[in-house]
């Protein structure tokens, strides 16, 4: 099998690494994950203009790629620099509704970037319900830990239900909608989402009777796939920080790295996030094939992969670089933390472990 990026897919990833290289410091970063609105809308003008959002969707949906291969590189360059901006709401959200169908404005607006939405899955202290109102429905409870919740414009609600799940498009100025935002460590911005009696019709509704599942597991999928891919960039880029230190850094008139411990210890980093990046290849590549039950082993087998390699490798960063690597100024400090949540979004690897062998 050929896992060389075309022509194009290196170009696009080219073009974003040096897009961020440039003009996406770590405090300019800082910044915008740290601002109440928790990510930097002109950064995330410019790099639409680059037509990112549109290189995660096919051409039936608006966009230019689509494929397991151009989620991997758009998130791993994301990882690599840290970006909070809203990319992977938009991939959810819109995954979601191309696998509905029937929301082509709405849809076309995710693609171009004009439209920030957020994907709300997971309940709160109070669960959401749907109760049926004539031929649409009443939403009350609450969507916990939304990302970008407070910028979002609409919402893709997931409503568990007996049998198959409700999912709603529920824009973010319904009356009885409200939003309490705050940051999440190295996250950016999240908030919870409140539905107070929030009525909706028929229209709201994404796909049929018996298509929820298909459409939760449609963008659950892909949002597996940009984290697990996120999370290999930001290794990727705490790795390469690390061996720098270790050749900058000197301890009685010698790098640091001569000590032979100190090698053992990156030779074991080194080698985990070869195990981590094959990981994500393979999910990136059955991502796109027809055997449902392989395409959700292979992505469950990447995020318990990233997530227990993430954890090493934001351990021993920190341990080799010493108490630099803990201050907030030090790029690594972040990666680190960023890492250990990646490893809570969608799934523990505990989680994904359980689900593998399920699968199995």
């Amino acid at each position: 099998m050929n896992f060389e990026h075309s022509d194009d897919r290196r170009m696009l990833a080219d073009t974003l690494v040096r897009a961020l290289r440039d003009g996406y410091p770590i405090d300019t970063r800082n910044a915008g994950a740290y601002s109440e609105a928790g990510y930097d809308p002109a950064v995330w003008t410019q790099l639409n203009e680059l037509g990112i959002v549109s290189a995660l969707f096919d051409e039936a949906a608006g966009g230019f790629g689509g494929s397991g291969f151009d989620i991997m590189v758009v998130f791993e360059a994301l990882g690599r620099a840290l970006v909070v901006e809203p990319f992977l709401g938009a991939l959810m959200a819109g995954r979601a509704l191309a696998a509905a169908g029937g929301q082509d404005e709405m849809l076309a607006g995710i693609v171009s970037g004009e439209t920030i939405a957020a994907f709300a899955m997971d309940d709160g202290a109070t669960p959401v319900t749907a109760t049926k109102s004539g031929d649409g429905w009443t939403l009350s409870g609450t969507k916990a830990v939304v990302q970008q919740a407070g910028a979002a414009s609409v919402f893709v609600v997931v409503v568990e239900q007996d049998g198959d799940p409700l999912v709603l498009l529920v824009p973010a100025d319904t009356a009885g909608v409200s939003v309490r935002s705050y940051n999440i460590v190295e996250g950016g911005a999240a908030g919870d989402v409140t539905f107070d009696g929030v009525t909706l019709g028929a229209s709201a509704r994404l796909g049929g009777d018996g298509q929820g599942q298909a459409i939760v597991d449609a963008a659950v999928g892909a949002g597996l796939l940009a984290l697990s891919a996120e999370a290999l960039g930001a290794m990727e880029f705490v790795k390469e920080a690390t061996l720098g230190y270790l050749r900058d850094r000197k301890q009685f008139g010698v790098p640091i790295g001569k000590f032979q411990a100190l090698q053992h210890r990156m030779a074991t980093v080194l080698l985990e996030i070869e195990q981590a990046q094959s990981a994500v290849i393979n999910a990136a590549s059955a991502f796109d094939g027809d055997d449902a039950k392989a395409r959700d082993r292979a992505l469950a087998a990447a995020k318990y992969t990233i997530g227990r390699t993430g954890a090493l490798v934001a351990e021993e960063a920190i341990q080799l670089h010493g108490g630099i690597g803990m201050t907030w100024e030090y790029a690594v400090s972040h990666y680190a933390k960023r890492l250990v949540m990646i490893d809570h979004q969608l799934g523990d690897e505990d989680y994904h472990l359980q689900r593998y062998i399920a699968l199995g």
